[in-house]
């Protein structure tokens, strides 16, 4: 098929309109090669169409995988689990202090006659022979007991003592060195009493003698102490055994008077102490 330069669409010259001078154009052949552009055409807007619903489904893909594997800051909060949520623990047993709970203190003992039940004599008060106080080693000599605390006192004691209702008195007089401490303990009804009666203390118990301690502190001046603890009361009297004064610069007879109410002091606590325990253990 041949078109004529003048005119793009096969027409004549410009000397006229389709005359017989000019060639007439081939309609079929038009009809065909139009036919031909738009299928083309079609085709390649099918492939287009085609290239972006790929696009499409891929961006699709891509933001569901943004979703599930996106920063955590995409994420929700996690909250702390509460505890209803969290496993719960095998039972424990539950703790029984029935045998683990310390003593009561010794002093609840001494100072109720009630709960200080335990045997009270010169074996339970004095039970040793030879005793150790701060490192210093004395012997046992005597040991003694009376119902009449006054005849256990001299000087200013026995009416305190009688004021206070003492119901007893126990004495144990112990040696060294030449020097010698009697200890006596008072037994009152009473916390109270007894603390009345160091509060008003006059000296003092009196010395006891026996074995190789002869009669002392009687007619010279010698060391005492007094103190008390619970419903007990504790007096010392110490000195030389050979009769010498123990006056104010006398420091080893000081020293022994106060050993002498240490020990007694101790042997009460034990006292204590043991009855606690007993009725710990029995609870």
């Amino acid at each position: 098929m041949s078109f004529s330069q003048g005119d793009p669409f096969g027409r004549g010259g410009a000397g006229g309109s389709g005359g017989s001078g000019g060639s007439t154009p081939d309609w079929a052949a038009l009809a065909e090669e139009s036919e031909r552009k738009r299928a083309s055409k079609r085709r390649w807007l099918m492939i287009g169409g085609g290239a972006l619903a790929t696009v499409a489904v891929a961006g699709i893909v891509a933001v569901a995988v943004v979703s599930e594997n996106g920063d955590p800051e995409d994420k929700p909060s996690q909250s702390l689990p509460t505890p209803e949520d969290l496993p719960s623990s095998p039972p424990q047993p539950e703790p029984t202090f029935e045998k683990e709970l310390p003593p009561a203190p010794p002093q609840d003992y001494l100072k109720n006659p009630e709960k200080d039940k335990a045997p009270l004599d010169t074996g339970t008060l004095f039970p040793d022979t030879t005793i150790t106080v701060n490192g210093r080693e004395y012997t046992r000599e005597a040991v003694d007991s009376t119902k009449k605390c006054t005849a256990s006192a001299q000087g200013d004691l026995g009416p305190v003592l009688e004021k206070n209702d003492c119901r007893e008195m126990f004495r144990a007089t112990f040696v060294r060195d030449g020097l010698a401490f009697t200890l006596g303990i008072a037994v009152f009804d009473s916390e109270k009493d007894a603390s009345a009666v160091k509060s008003g203390y006059e000296p003092n118990v009196e010395s006891l003698s026996g074995g190789d301690v002869p009669t002392y502190c009687r007619t010279v001046v010698c060391r005492t102490t007094v103190n008390s603890l619970g419903r007990y009361g504790l007096f010392t009297i110490s000195g030389h055994t050979d009769g010498k004064p123990a006056g104010d610069d006398d420091e080893p007879a000081k020293q022994v008077a106060v050993d002498g109410s240490n020990y007694g002091y101790s042997r009460l606590i034990d006292r204590g102490e043991r009855q606690a325990a007993a009725d710990a253990s029995a609870g």
